[in-house]
């Protein structure tokens, strides 16, 4: 088999290329000395494989161990592919939030910018989020990197974003220690903020977590404002149960397109709900081709459930910029076949895992 033109890995979110055919330049890249990062060079020969040959596609990168853990120490200059040369944008460095151990760091070149920016804004435009409309995100900012993803998602549909930021490493300390009366308190003060926004401002789209949405219902000033001028509720972050996402959607915020949002430092972007789906049908979550591919298995044995039972999620991120290969997630999902032209598995009621590696995973305001 001739070697695939690495110009596939210039392709756009839409341009319609074959996922292996992808994968398998991406291989050639990241693991030639001449463009590979030193991150993956030096692992190289710790593979009981050669990517270059045995990775033929989509399906091939399970044969990777998951080395994210290394990702806690790794030097960020370490994750920079060779084949940028000297003049490479590093656009961000992010990390993940630490529910685990120390935080894993990944990077964001302007590249991937670009590309994650098509794909989610195209997402929300099939969802009818209104265009010039502006935007109150209520999320992380740096060094997460949801923040990024709506601001940017906010710029690319024309609209002023507005934000109130969160720390949820906090939070969760306060948890763990049972600290919960300033937990209460810091979440007093996310929603004192939002209401000085809301109050004063003219909010079309509101990005915000479940607990805060569910808190914001508590408060009839709140639920006015936001019933009055929100027209479309982008969730994320925590789950959302099947029963609070059919309540929020008709009882609460009956008037707003509510659309959930998945997605996760690893996979160094955000899946968007599958477009039409009513709030009495299960939350699905498409994967993105050829980037990022997702898959449901057994805990421990790594092999798929069947299609309609739950699991354990697996992610994969392949670009030009990272390479992040079977990365197990600390989410279960239901296993769902894709939406057309889509490689992997689609995932339906995404919940967190109750512990990882004997540490309790705590969800907050995040």
């Amino acid at each position: 088999m001739a070697p695939e033109p690495l110009a596939v890995l210039d392709a756009g979110p839409f341009d319609d290329v074959d996922p292996d055919a992808y994968v398998r330049a991406a291989m050639r890249w990241h693991f030639d000395p001449a463009t590979g990062s030193r991150f993956w060079l030096d692992r190289a020969g710790r593979l009981a494989f050669d990517p270059r040959h045995d990775v033929k596609g989509v399906a091939d990168l399970s044969l990777f161990p998951d080395l994210t853990d290394e990702l806690r120490v790794v030097p960020v200059a370490d994750l920079v592919p060779r084949g940028y040369g000297s003049g490479v944008r590093l656009v961000n460095v992010f990390d993940s939030g630490g529910t685990t151990g120390a935080p894993k760091r990944v990077i964001q070149l302007d590249d991937w910018v670009w590309h994650s920016t098509a794909h989610i804004d195209r997402r929300l435009r099939a969802h009818g989020l209104p265009v010039g409309a502006q935007w109150l995100t209520v999320a992380p900012t740096g060094p997460h990197l949801v923040g990024d993803v709506l601001q940017r998602a906010a710029r690319s549909l024309g609209g002023p974003a507005l934000s109130v930021d969160m720390d949820p490493r906090w939070v969760k300390k306060l948890i763990a220690a049972g600290r919960e009366d300033e937990v209460e308190s810091y979440t007093d003060h996310l929603v004192d903020q939002c209401r000085r926004i809301l109050s004063t401002q003219t909010v079309g789209v509101l990005a915000a977590t479940t607990p805060l949405l569910e808190r914001f219902a508590r408060e009839d000033d709140l639920l006015e404002r936001i019933n009055g001028s929100v027209r479309a509720i982008v969730w994320g972050g925590t789950h959302m149960d099947p029963d609070t996402r059919h309540l929020l959607a008709t009882d609460v915020f009956p008037d707003s397109a509510l659309i959930g949002m998945y997605g996760n430092t690893m996979m160094l972007t955000a899946l968007l709900e599958r477009v039409g789906l009513g709030p009495d049908e299960p939350c699905v979550f498409d994967p993105v081709s050829p980037y990022v591919f997702l898959s449901v298995v057994t805990p421990g044995t790594r092999e798929p459930v069947g299609f309609g039972e739950r699991g354990q999620v697996i992610v994969s991120h392949v670009s030009r910029s990272m390479l992040i290969p079977n990365n197990a997630e600390r989410d279960t999902a239901v296993r769902v076949r894709p939406a057309e032209g889509q490689a992997g598995d689609a995932v339906a009621d995404v919940a967190p895992v109750s512990v990882v590696e004997g540490d309790r995973v705590i969800e907050d305001v995040y």
